[in-house]
């Protein structure tokens, strides 16, 4: 504050600091006897800091720095300290409380960040898919087949084994909706049923089919579409099952074009695919009709599901109760034990660690089945805990394994896209786990761009505009819709977001890419490169962080094609998350001594950008290893550089402010007085600024990469707000801070700024007010602290435009005069 209201306010010192009269009463006095001396300086404050204090600071300091700083406001009325100060060091603070990443975004919300970390919590430690045994994964009754040039080969016919059926028998759960569809496979005589691969459809398929024909149940060649069903290839009064090949599935009757060289499309390609219509199920019903036989097509989920579950075949196919069916898979495998075996077989599958080692919310049939016979296995004493954990972990990596593999077949365009799309969106759910459908759906559509370019450069892959339904798209990556909330920073705001059915599948997605398909890395690295690039801070912090553990996975490879080129460009944002990926990356013990040298290049380098991305990186501890070790590399970077070069000041105050926030707060403070003590001039601005961003900065934008869940239910409150409620010990070294760096000539004008900006809000909030009304005694030490405060009370009661309210500013007051008493 001026010296004006200094010497104006002395008349409440401490003989009167009992009589508390109310802010607007106690500062008449001030402003009529220093009308004479300070009135012009109050038309000052009414243009330059009469808005809100924590909002459109930008526009009101442009006023401050046009010259009159020398002599405005110099901080507790020790204007000779900022007398002699030279401008360039004054500009350090006239931006104390910017962005890192300017204004093209802000650093996003906590909610944001724990939510990224806890996609990739599953994935620490030894990240690497490791497969026992010979590596062999049952994968159920599956077909494959290889086609050549000969379009003519003979439709083959396949009875189902009786045992088959007598197996199922025993193990098979009626879904919701059996009943309907064996009537209307009786109506009929032809049912397709839409379901995803392993959800139990063929299971349903084949007891519909046995119970209606007693057991006489065939496979129909799934090489051939249902338009070329013949009568001589249908058994009489028999069941007959076909599943339609994945790539059979197109939406498009295009042909498969194998190339050679640049684009001549050979003549050895397989016959185009029809679109599977109701025209063909007609057709395929009155030859059934005519054999006194019934048929069921299993589709996959997709367009073509879709469509034709509009239709009167077409009907879904909903796994059953995954527990019911491990119950009597269990039971089966069991039935010859004691009567306890079961009971001690389903306790072993919820326990905690085997729960986590499946990392599935559900099995679907085929995996339930698979799960009994582990646990079967671990009662008879065949396998132990560590043997029965490792093929619990394979149920994941199996399911990524099964969605990539051949994903680009047949490798051209555009008969590979469909699968590129859904390949794509797997690895954009695997990134946006939980976050907001909309952003993991366009980030799918960039990312299938890229793959397909990488697959085929001479063609544009273009984008279906209404292909598969939102709600119908996240089955095809095993991921439901459902309400949730997106963080802001300053507020939440609901979305409809898309998860994993499972919390280890987006380590399992990412890792069999990143791992299983080398080729694959290029297009993955640009597409993350690009979201890093995003100023929304729900896209470039998932894919930071996203991009740190493909980097803690591979460093050589990740560092180079991930982390450098974000570190190196002139966007503050890609800057941030290039900083945030080498942090992330470093929660791996043994890729942290390749970032911490990294890091002490850069602190050292003669690019700025470089020297920037370093000094964002240590705000997060986990590149030091710890929080000493982070400030004691922030200090040397600083230490560095001149005291005026605002570039580095200002982001090494923002990494301090965010490791006041990593937890341990107490050995920031002790490390910041000794900055004081140790008095160079680039480490006291440094502290000077990282007060000021504490008085300033929402907590929530301060988020680290460590998790510190009693900060969470002051996420929207200023950093020194939150830690008061959470540790009011710290109460007195933050005082001592927060005084000093008030009556500090150069930085006291921005800190008092900031400092209105938190009574402001303080006011608006009932339990924060508290906690400030219990601080501002320890900040009105003296008669010229108590002025300072006293003044600013006055100056936001009388604002015309926002006054502070006057209740709230009648307890500040009385707060302060009651520092006058201790």
């Amino acid at each position: 504050m001026s010296d004006d209201h200094d010497e104006g306010a002395s008349s409440h010192d401490t003989h009167d600091a009992h009589d508390a009269r109310e802010p607007q009463d106690g500062g008449r006095g001030q402003e009529d006897r220093g009308a004479g001396r300070g009135s012009g300086r109050g038309g000052e404050r009414s243009s330059g800091r009469g808005g809100e204090r924590g909002s459109g600071r930008g526009g009101e300091r442009e006023g401050e720095r046009s010259g009159e700083r020398s002599g405005e406001r110099a901080g507790g009325g020790e204007r000779g300290d900022g007398a002699g100060e030279p401008p360039r060091e004054v500009s350090v603070f006239a931006s104390a409380d910017r962005s890192p990443i300017g204004g093209d975004g802000d650093t996003g919300g906590a909610a944001t960040a724990r939510r990224a970390l806890r996609t990739w919590a599953g994935a620490e430690g030894d990240r690497h898919t490791t497969f026992l045994g010979d590596g062999t994964l049952f994968e159920g009754n599956q077909f494959f087949s290889v086609f050549g040039s000969d379009h003519s080969s003979r439709f083959v016919r396949g009875p189902v084994p009786p045992e088959t059926l007598d197996d199922l028998g025993q193990v098979y759960c009626e879904i919701t909706g059996y009943q309907e569809m064996k009537q209307r496979l009786r109506d009929h005589r032809v049912l397709v049923l839409c379901g995803e691969p392993g959800s139990g459809r063929k299971a349903t398929a084949l007891a519909l089919l046995d119970e209606l024909t007693g057991g006489h149940v065939f496979r129909l060649d799934p090489r051939h579409g249902v338009d070329e069903i013949t009568e001589e290839a249908l058994q009489e009064g028999s069941g007959h099952l076909m599943e339609l090949l994945t790539e059979d599935d197109r939406t498009e009757s295009e042909p498969a074009r194998s190339r050679t060289g640049r684009g001549e499309a050979t003549g050895a390609a397989r016959r185009p695919a029809t679109r599977l219509s109701e025209l063909h199920l007609d057709r395929f019903g009155d030859l059934l009709r005519g054999r006194n036989a019934y048929g069921i097509v299993l589709v996959e989920s997709g367009e073509l599901a879709d469509r034709l579950l509009r239709g009167r075949y077409g009907t879904a196919c909903a796994p059953p109760p995954a527990d019911e069916v491990l119950r009597r898979h269990l039971r089966v495998r069991l039935r010859d034990e004691p009567p306890e075996a079961l009971a001690a077989a389903w306790e072993l599958a919820e326990r905690p660690d085997v729960v986590r080692a499946v990392g599935l919310e559900e099995l679907r049939p085929r995996e339930a089945a698979r799960f009994a016979d582990h646990l079967a296995r671990h009662w008879r004493g065949e396998a132990t805990d560590e043997q029965l954990l490792g093929e619990c972990a394979t149920f994941v990596a199996s399911q990524a394994r099964e969605w990539f593999s051949g994903a680009d077949r047949p490798g051209t365009l555009p008969e590979a896209l469909p699968a590129l799309n859904t390949g794509a969106f797997r690895i954009a759910v695997a990134v946006f786990d939980g976050s907001a459908y909309s952003l993991a759906a366009e980030a799918a559509e960039l990312l299938a761009w890229e793959l397909a370019v990488a697959l085929d450069p001479e063609h544009a892959p273009g984008r279906r505009l209404f292909g598969t339904r939102a709600e119908h798209r996240p089955l095809r990556a095993r991921a439901v819709l459902e309400d949730g909330e997106l963080d802001l920073g300053t507020a939440k705001v609901p979305v409809r977001a898309v998860r994993f059915q499972g919390e280890a599948l987006a380590g399992a997605v990412l890792g069999e890419v990143w791992h299983g398909y080398h080729n694959a890395r290029g297009p993955v690295a640009r597409w993350l490169r690009a979201l890093c690039d995003d100023p929304r801070a729900e896209v470039w912090v998932r894919a930071s962080v996203a991009a740190g553990v493909l980097c803690s996975w591979d460093w050589i490879h990740g560092f180079r094609e991930l982390i450098v080129p974000l570190a190196v460009t002139d966007v503050p944002v890609a800057r941030l998350a290039a900083a945030t990926a080498l942090a992330e990356s470093a929660r791996d013990p043994r890729v942290r001594p390749a970032v911490a040298s990294v890091l002490k290049d850069w602190a050292v380098s003669e690019e700025s950008a470089l020297v920037g991305t370093a000094l964002l990186a240590h705000g997060y501890v986990l590149a030091a290893g710890g929080v000493p070790g982070s400030l004691e590399a922030l200090a040397r970077i600083v230490r560095a550089h001149e005291a005026s070069d605002g570039d580095v000041l200002v982001l090494a105050a923002f990494s301090v402010a965010r490791l006041l926030a990593s937890g341990e707060p107490e050995t920031v403070l002790r490390r910041l007085h000794l900055w004081l003590d140790d008095g160079r001039l680039t480490l006291a601005n440094v502290v000077h600024l990282a007060v000021i961003r504490a008085l300033s900065t929402r907590t929530t934008y301060l988020w680290g990469l460590r998790d510190v869940p009693e900060l969470d239910p002051h996420a929207s409150r200023p950093l020194l707000v939150a830690l008061l409620a959470t540790r009011p010990d710290l109460a007195p070294g933050l005082a001592r801070l927060l005084r000093t760096t008030l009556g500090t000539a150069r930085a006291g004008a921005a800190a008092l700024e900031a400092l209105g900006g938190l009574l402001r809000r303080a006011a608006k909030d009932q339990e924060a007010l508290g906690h400030v009304c219990r601080f501002l005694p320890l900040l009105a030490v003296d008669r010229r602290d108590r002025d300072r405060l006293r003044g600013l009370l006055n100056e936001l009661v009388r604002d015309r435009d926002r006054p502070l309210d006057r209740g709230a500013a009648r307890r500040m007051w009385d707060a302060v005069t009651e520092g006058a008493s201790r």
